[in-house]
């Protein structure tokens, strides 16, 4: 929904997300003005190689940071950003802000800890265009849950669906954003999306997740070990909470075979949504998901039986599964530069409205932000 002054006002913007999951950058073109002016436009998704993959998982699970992985991702930020600008036929002149969500290394809200590494100096540089990262850190600081940052997307997305609206993203970690009959919002990280099961596969068969969840409807959820999942302090606590991807033991599913046990971690992922509708003021009237563990049968399967209603990918509004994380960093890019809220008391925790990310100009100073 826009009129002719926020059309006036939009900027086309790139946005950028290395999620969870490890398994590549999506990188998304957008038009918009911040607010509800959406344009989406061609995106891509392009997978790490092997050996950065195996590089960036070790860094994850060692929670240190490494200022030579850091400038490996930021150049394999800039090559994808010219993939897309090739593909496109674009001129890096036409784009007039980046949004560079960079990689989670761990994620700890109580200790007022977040980190995500990419230099978002050296990728202006690379690019010769404005670049916005770190759009986490202001929030933590201020006491919030530094996640979900994507609801006020969603809710610019959504505003002509029906509501009550649930948009569930399935990344290596669940979460979930609630938009009411009068917009409101409320969002919090459910549990595990696919970063177990993902870890499971790894482990298991040297395989990097379970494609189309074909092990996971080979087998059956084991209910004991699944209790005993479920019983972690996560799931007792009030929204907004968050989680860092490593937050969940695999110890408990590994004794159980290769097909019980993706089984199992389906189930959980999908248990612990249902378990989140607590929290929700009014039940979901639409489920829509997003992220890559829509592409897994057996959780869309799981979700739909533990819901008790049908739930349904995001293309079937016309959305991009694949492309909404990013398009979404690209949306609070523009917010940022503009000094409006990245996340609200409802959606981080944190006590008031808040804006957040660091600017780094183009050396090429292609675009004067301070016009946008």
């Amino acid at each position: 929904m826009s009129n002719r002054a926020e059309v006036k006002y939009a900027k086309n913007v790139i946005g950028l997300m290395s999620g969870t999951s490890i398994d590549g950058i999506d990188a998304a073109f957008l038009k918009t003005d911040g607010l509800l002016h959406v344009e989406t436009g061609e995106a891509i998704t392009v997978p790490y190689g092997l050996d950065l993959r195996k590089t960036l998982s070790e860094l994850v699970f060692s929670g240190k940071q490494s200022k030579t992985v850091e400038e490996q991702i930021t150049v394999k930020h800039a090559e994808v950003i010219s993939q897309l600008l090739k593909k496109t036929n674009t001129a890096v002149v036409e784009i007039d802000l980046i949004g560079f969500h960079g990689h989670t290394i761990y994620h700890k809200p109580a200790q007022r800890k977040t980190l995500q590494i990419g230099d978002g100096e050296l990728l202006a540089k690379l690019t010769g265009v404005d670049v916005v990262c770190d759009f986490r850190s202001n929030d933590v600081k201020h006491g919030g849950q530094g996640a979900p940052l994507v609801p006020l997307y969603h809710q610019a997305l959504a505003v002509r669906l029906e509501k009550p609206l649930a948009i569930l993203n399935l990344g290596g970690v669940a979460n979930i954003t609630w938009i009411g009959q009068e917009d409101e919002l409320l969002a919090f990280d459910t549990g595990p999306g696919n970063a177990l099961l993902d870890d499971f596969m790894n482990f298991r068969l040297g395989e990097k997740q379970d494609t189309g969840g074909k092990m996971a409807l080979s087998g059956n959820v084991d209910q004991s070990i699944l209790a005993t999942l479920l019983e972690h302090p996560y799931f007792s606590q009030n929204s907004p909470k968050s989680l860092d991807r490593n937050e969940f033991d695999l110890t408990p599913v590994l004794k159980l075979s290769q097909a019980d046990g993706a089984a199992t971690l389906c189930a959980f992922t999908a248990e612990a949504v249902a378990k989140s509708v607590v929290l929700l003021p009014e039940p979901p009237k639409l489920w829509l998901v997003t992220g890559g563990g829509r592409y897994n049968l057996a959780v869309m399967r799981e979700l739909t039986s533990r819901l008790g209603t049908e739930v349904k990918p995001v293309e079937d509004v016309g959305w991009d599964g694949d492309a909404i994380e990013a398009q979404a960093f690209g949306y609070l890019a523009l917010r940022s530069v503009k000094g409006l809220p990245l996340s609200l008391p409802s959606t981080t925790g944190v006590p008031s409205p808040t804006s957040g990310g660091v600017l780094h100009r183009s050396v090429h100073k292609y675009h004067d932000v301070h016009r946008i």
